[in-house]
């Protein structure tokens, strides 16, 4: 490698590490530093009001506020789905990816607790379940794959 290639690799490099730091070392909120004192003082107040109430909410009712992703999946087919997709979806055990949707490339993976892979029982209840996914989640370009409780894959379908 010549001596030019290298002072234009190490340049790349100082380049790219700079613009790393640069973009980390920002306000967490984006604001300007003046409004670092003014939320200094509400964090040493530890989340008391002006009243002295407290405005902190105790641990159990912010973990009752946001259901699980297939808790979230579970009551929409409830709410909405047909008969055989309710069936479908009590096998659920777990939903990954629902959450963060770009429309680029959306993936989300649900696990059930069905057995055999793509030759056993789970394969046509799969298939209710990514289409009862479709119904409730939106994506220019997703793909939702079901897996069985081996974490084999006994279907998939677009959302």
């Amino acid at each position: 490698m010549g001596m030019k290639s290298k002072l234009v690799l190490g340049a790349v490099v100082g380049i790219v590490v700079i613009g790393a730091v640069s973009a980390n070392s920002g306000d967490a909120d984006g604001g300007s530093g003046d409004k670092g004192t003014s939320a200094s003082a509400e964090q040493q107040s530890a989340g008391t009001k002006s009243d002295g109430k407290s405005d902190t909410k105790p641990a159990e009712d912010k973990g009752a506020e946001k259901a699980s992703q297939a808790e979230q999946f579970k009551a929409f087919v409830r709410k909405n789905g047909t008969p055989q997709e309710k069936d479908a979806v009590s096998h659920i055990t777990k939903v990954q990816g629902a959450d963060e949707q770009n429309d680029i490339l959306d993936a989300a993976d649900v696990y059930t607790d069905f057995t055999g892979g793509i030759m056993g029982e789970g394969t046509g209840p799969a298939k209710l379940i990514a289409s009862a996914f479709a119904d409730w989640k939106q994506s220019d370009n997703g793909l939702v794959t079901v897996y069985d409780a081996d974490g084999e894959i006994i279907g998939n379908g677009n959302f």
